[in-house]
């Protein structure tokens, strides 16, 4: 069984707890979620790890794809850019900005206990990545020294405090919709693959999405 596929089955991204998660983080934000659309958008922004061979990578940098179409079929462009654009690589690579669903969603990792996050990840295999790929972030000046020390970390629990700490402070600086510029590219591999994406002008996929003009935040 691929690690995307046991994510969304029993791991961080498990169908059965994350998008509870994300719907009590989206209610701290925004207030409760009365609207179903954004129930649908909980449940299947994360179904396209299905069968990727991992969750950091450029395969799983494409998770996205899959939870826009459903709702793009479902709802229209708006709601499909909605799902989209809750990646911050991917609203990037578009030339878009990232959507309130990912501010839900980094604050629902934020929220989700250690007792129950490790265990998840062990569980998937996700955690090795997870840990490797931090500590190969282009993070910069945005992460604190006392941050990065954390991340250092070969201790699971201490990784996951110093990613939380980075991340709530990232979610109450861009709660109210204030454009990230230096979005994460998760590895130098994708990093590379971000930059030929945007010298090739003739990109048919890069083309698909950014046609669309409808915002990435629907008007609930």
């Amino acid at each position: 069984m691929k690690v995307g596929t046991k994510s969304v089955i029993f791991g961080v991204h498990s169908i059965l707890i994350h998008p509870f998660f994300v719907a009590w983080a989206w209610w701290k934000l925004f207030g409760f979620p009365w609207d179903p659309r954004l129930w649908v958008a909980f449940f299947v922004h994360d179904l396209g790890y299905l069968a990727k061979p991992n969750v950091e990578g450029r395969q799983g940098q494409e998770h996205v794809v899959l939870g826009g179409r459903i709702m793009g079929s479902l709802f229209g462009p708006e709601w499909q850019d909605f799902v989209v654009c809750h990646s911050r690589y991917w609203a990037k690579r578009v030339g878009k900005k990232f959507s309130q669903l990912c501010v839900a969603d980094k604050l629902a990792f934020v929220i989700t206990p250690a007792w129950l996050y490790l265990p998840m990840a062990r569980l998937s295999g996700e955690l090795h990545e997870y840990m490797r790929v931090s500590s190969e972030r282009q993070l910069g000046s945005r992460v604190s020294d006392f941050e990065l020390s954390l991340l250092k970390s070969r201790d699971p629990y201490v990784w996951l405090e110093g990613l939380k700490l980075y991340t709530r402070r990232w979610v109450e600086e861009h709660r109210n919709g204030v454009r990230d510029g230096r979005a994460v590219l998760r590895s130098q591999g994708l990093q590379d693959e971000a930059c030929e994406t945007r010298s090739r002008a003739g990109d048919a996929e890069g083309r698909k999405w950014t046609s669309k003009h409808g915002p990435v935040s629907p008007q609930l």
